[in-house]
C-alpha cells in the first residue's frame, strides 16, 4: 500500500510533519529503486555474460572435435611430411645455387691463372670446389693462394705463347742460276756442297 497524505492526515498526523513523511518515504523509495536497477542490470550482465560462455564454450568443444578428426585423418603426419619435403627441397636448390656460383668464380680463376680452356674443365671435375669459400660479392677468398697452387699443381696444362721467326727448313736450289734474283749465302753454301757431292745438275733443252 502506497503512503499518502490522505492517510497520514486520518492518523491525526500534523500537516508540517506530513511532508517531512512524505519527503523521507520518498527517498527511500528512490534509494530501493536505484539499488533494484542496479541489481536488475548486474544480473542482465550475468546472464549475458553466461550466454557468451557458454556459446564460447560449446565453438572451443567444436573446435576441439574438428582438431581432433583432423589428426584421426592424419592431418599432423601429412604436414610435418610436406614440411620435411619443402625444407629439403629448399636446402637442395640453395645447394646447387651455392655450387654453381662457386664453379663460376673458380672457372674464371683457372683462365686468369693460365689454364688451358680445353683443360679448365678436366680441372674443375677433380678439384675440391665444396670447400672454396666466396666473399660477399662472390669472389673467391684467399684467391691469390689459391691461384698459386693452381699454377703448382697444373703447371703442364698452364698455356704460354712463344714468339718465333719463320725457319726455311729446304732452301731452295739454285744451282747457280737465279734468272737475276738474289741467292742468300745459306742458299749458296747449301748449293756448292750439292755441286762438290754429286756435281753440276745437267739442264734439259
Amino acid at each position: 500500500m502506497a503512503l499518502t497524505r490522505k492517510m497520514l492526515s486520518a492518523m491525526d498526523i500534523p500537516a508540517e510533519k506530513i511532508d517531512e513523511i512524505i519527503n523521507a518515504h520518498t527517498e527511500t523509495v528512490n534509494a530501493l529503486k536505484e539499488e533494484r536497477d542496479k541489481v536488475q542490470k548486474e544480473y542482465d550482465e550475468l546472464k549475458e555474460t553466461s550466454k557468451e560462455n557458454a556459446n564460447a564454450k560449446k565453438e572451443l568443444e567444436q573446435a576441439n572435435a574438428e582438431l581432433e578428426k583432423i589428426k584421426g585423418e592424419g592431418w599432423e603426419d601429412k604436414y610435418n611430411k610436406l614440411k620435411s619435403e619443402h625444407d629439403t627441397y629448399k636446402a637442395d636448390v640453395e645447394a646447387k645455387a651455392t655450387k654453381a656460383a662457386k664453379e663460376k668464380a673458380y672457372r674464371k680463376l683457372l683462365k686468369d691463372a693460365g689454364i688451358s680452356d680445353k683443360r679448365i674443365d678436366s680441372v674443375i671435375k677433380v678439384s675440391d670446389i665444396d670447400n672454396v669459400k666466396l666473399d660477399k660479392e662472390g669472389n673467391i677468398e684467399d684467391a691469390d693462394k689459391i691461384t698459386e697452387s693452381v699454377k703448382t699443381e697444373w703447371a703442364d696444362f698452364i698455356t704460354t705463347t712463344e714468339t718465333r721467326g719463320a725457319g726455311v727448313s729446304n732452301p731452295p736450289e739454285n744451282n747457280g742460276n737465279n734468272n737475276g734474283a738474289h741467292t742468300s749465302h745459306a742458299a749458296e753454301l747449301a748449293a756448292q756442297y750439292r755441286n762438290s757431292r754429286y756435281g753440276n745438275p745437267i739442264k734439259e733443252d
